[in-house]
């Protein structure tokens, strides 16, 4: 399912610093984690789409950079961001 404008203007007043605070590597990986979420019923139903599954491993890769780079830069807003979306490493 597509996100619309409304939950992504959530997830960013929620993780951000304000509301157009798109940049900040918590606000990227709620996204890249809402829309992995939102793939999950698409899957189930079309377990032969290799195409979109290919772009579902680019995101959880882009969204395993974000993660690293938080890691490295600041380990209590990683532990913070893990717990709160309940990612599992």
């Amino acid at each position: 399912m597509a996100m619309t404008k409304e939950r992504k203007a959530e997830l960013v007043q929620k993780y951000g610093d304000h509301a157009n605070d798109t940049g900040k590597p918590e606000v990227q990986i709620a996204i890249l984690t809402d829309h992995i979420n939102g793939l999950g019923p698409h899957f189930e139903g079309n377990r032969k789409d290799k195409h979109s599954l290919r772009g579902l491993m680019k995101m959880v890769g882009k969204r395993r950079g974000l993660l690293d780079y938080l890691m490295k830069k600041d380990i209590g807003r990683y532990r913070a961001i893990i717990a709160e979306l309940g990612i599992r490493r």
